[in-house]
């Protein structure tokens, strides 16, 4: 995998076909975190739609826009830059991969192979899991200097969005690790699968697989909104992994679907996080961060605790 060949568009016209990429940068001192993301939504009967999207997040206090243009943003095999404006938020910021293990491409999927499979149906890789920004951003009379922040950048695509999902990442900078998870249902015909379940965590240079997608009684999955809970064992070992967000520090992002209707997202990027894990071979070790933490849950429908709804 390099990040350029994970960054390539893979949507065609004339297809029902939804694509992203997006990036986020947290501050490690506090809860302030700002997400951006560039969607194209392509439909069977030749119309296609380009989204910019920007949510920003400081504790409680939280906002989100969303309009129909080109977010700007270049991405190269060691970085990336966006700049723009949307509502009262402006922004200029870059980024760069962590020079080390940690900030190689990372892929949830056990097989470079299944990148471009029909199954699963919905891909996501990380390009730049692990990422340090510099820049700054405006937000009304508010300036943020965001050099030092750290993040990550992602790509994900499908025909549509899963029906469910929980999706969750976390870097710990202190602890030189990274962990990436989901659990999600695809559809099957007129049904919706049980929930799939992938986790993967580097700390420094190795790396923790927990991919085994269709061992279901290995998998112990809980989308409890706002709290997700995953318990996996394997090859790897053990591994459990919680994600708690605080709904008024949260946005609702509609998520519109080629064809059938909108899905809602659930988003924070300050939640808290614990992982355990019990390696095969090695010593068991725990890491936490009290707001660093990328949660999302899709679903059909939003939520009232969750504001506002965009």
């Amino acid at each position: 995998m390099t990040a350029v060949a994970d960054n390539a568009p893979r949507f065609r016209e004339n297809t029902d076909h939804v694509e992203s990429w997006f990036v986020r940068a947290n501050d490690p001192a506090s809860p302030r975190a700002v997400w951006l993301k560039r969607t194209v939504l392509c439909r069977r009967d030749g119309t296609t739609v380009t989204e910019a999207w920007i949510s920003v997040f400081d504790g409680t206090r939280t906002a989100a826009y969303r309009r129909e243009e080109r977010l700007g943003l270049d991405l190269t095999a060691g970085g990336g830059r966006s700049a723009g404006t949307l509502g009262d938020v402006s922004w200029d910021l870059a980024f760069t991969r962590d020079p080390g293990p940690l900030g190689e491409p990372m892929s949830l999927l056990p097989s470079a192979r299944m990148v471009d499979a029909p199954f699963p149906k919905n891909k996501l890789l990380s390009p730049f899991p692990v990422a340090t920004f510099a820049g700054g951003l405006r937000w009304g009379a508010e300036t943020w200097d965001l050099d030092g922040w750290v993040g990550m950048e992602g790509h994900n695509w499908g025909a549509a969005h899963s029906p469910e999902y929980a999706w969750g990442q976390c870097v710990f900078p202190e602890q030189g690790a990274v962990v990436e998870a989901a659990s999600g249902r695809i559809e099957l015909g007129s049904r919706t699968s049980p929930l799939f379940s992938m986790l993967v965590v580097r700390v420094g240079d190795v790396e923790h697989r927990f991919d085994r997608i269709v061992d279901r009684w290995r998998q112990r999955p809980d989308l409890d909104f706002p709290r997700w809970t995953l318990g996996m064992r394997g090859r790897a070992g053990r591994a459990r992994l919680e994600m708690t967000a605080d709904p008024a520090a949260m946005v609702c992002l509609g998520y519109d679907n080629p064809a059938r209707p909108r899905s809602y997202c659930l988003n924070s990027k300050t939640a808290r996080v614990r992982l355990s894990v019990e390696p095969r071979r090695g010593a068991p070790f725990e890491l936490t961060s009290e707001h660093g933490g990328a949660l999302e849950f899709l679903r059909p429908d939003p939520v009232a605790e969750v504001q506002p709804v965009v």
